[in-house]
């Protein structure tokens, strides 16, 4: 089968069968090699998904005034940090200057 750019839906349906035929034949798997350690150790990893920080993280839910929550997300697109990393670090900042 020869590397296509094209997308399967911009393909024709003889493209497509011909670029799906392999999937077709029985028992595929059983062509396959066995990972390597390298390769299980890697899939370990994956498959424990996001690395806990500190105690682990939980979602909340909070409500915010839309043009706030507007301009929240731009500050944070302009820091270059995601909405939870945003608030995370504000809590943190007033929590701290709370203690002082």
């Amino acid at each position: 089968m020869k590397k296509t750019a094209k997308h399967p839906e911009d393909m024709s349906a003889a493209e497509l069968a011909e670029a799906t035929r392999k999937f077709n034949e029985p028992f595929m798997y059983e062509r396959a090699r066995p990972m390597t350690a390298a390769e299980r150790a890697e899939e370990k990893t994956l498959r424990r998904g996001r690395p806990k920080i500190g105690k682990g993280a939980r979602k909340i839910s909070i409500s915010l005034e839309w043009d706030l929550l507007k301009k929240a997300d731009a500050f944070a697109k302009k820091r270059g940090v995601n909405r939870s990393q945003l608030i995370t670090r504000f809590v943190v900042d007033g929590l701290q200057r709370r203690a002082s």
